[in-house]
């Protein structure tokens, strides 16, 4: 089998958000009087929890251990700190302070080129997706990709393969067909779990996972070819088919 598709998750992955991020859940809980501020060793936990506003569920269950009740004002609080953190978030892509990560857009371009699909598979909302890559590649961005599943599409979040699993299906493909991109040991669960292979860009939030049954591990995407790419596949496909 060959290579017929590159499917890639975002923040981490694409570009590096993280720290974007941060500051906009902080701007959030400032706007909204919550007395809350996340640190970076904090967030860098946080983030083993896949969503943003299950992020803000888990601390505030870790900052008030007899919330129980999940109603109505703690799910409208929740909603409403994640849109403070989502417009926060979008100012700052707009004002230039998240990039795409090294490799990227070269990878992207020669990808499309060569006519391979390309697909996103991601947990975060299609609003960050598209503050990101509007900024990033331009107004077109959408045209690119065959796929995107993300939040809206995919409520099971990583390290649940649900995103990976219905990617594939809309693509019309096979496992074997198609790589992932992830930086995260959540990630790598989700697309290993729907039986891809998976190249790992770990970022400073995500450098100490355990990155076990990655195809690859690398410092990130530049200088990395279509043409390596293909033959790194073409040889796991190989190994694995020998062994089984």
């Amino acid at each position: 089998m060959s290579l017929h598709a590159l499917i890639f998750d975002v923040d981490g992955t694409l570009a590096d958000t993280e720290a974007a991020h941060l500051a906009a859940f902080n701007h959030a809980f400032d706007e909204a009087g919550m007395g809350w501020h996340w640190d970076v060793p904090q967030y860098t936990r946080l983030l083993d929890i896949s969503g943003g506003k299950e992020r803000i569920l888990h601390h505030w269950r870790q900052v008030q251990p007899d919330l129980t009740d999940l109603g109505g004002g703690v799910t409208d609080t929740v909603a409403r700190l994640h849109e403070l953190k989502t417009a926060a978030y979008e100012r700052a892509v707009r004002d230039g302070a998240v990039q795409l990560r090294p490799g990227v857009l070269a990878l992207i371009d020669a990808a499309s080129g060569a006519g391979l699909q390309l697909a996103i598979a991601t947990t975060t909302s299609p609003v960050n997706i598209a503050a990101l890559l509007r900024q990033a590649i331009g107004p077109d961005w959408r045209l690119l990709f065959t796929v995107v599943e993300d939040a809206s599409t995919a409520p099971r979040k990583k390290p649940d393969p649900m995103v990976y699993q219905q990617t594939l299906a809309r693509m019309g493909l096979a496992t074997a067909d198609a790589l992932a991109f992830e930086d995260s040991a959540n990630g790598l669960a989700a697309a290993r779990a729907a039986g891809l292979l998976t190249l790992v860009t770990p970022n400073g939030f995500t450098a100490h996972h355990n990155f076990a049954g990655a195809l690859r591990v690398l410092p990130d995407l530049g200088g990395i070819t279509l043409a390596q790419l293909r033959g790194w596949h073409a040889q796991a496909l190989a190994s694995a088919g020998a062994q089984a």
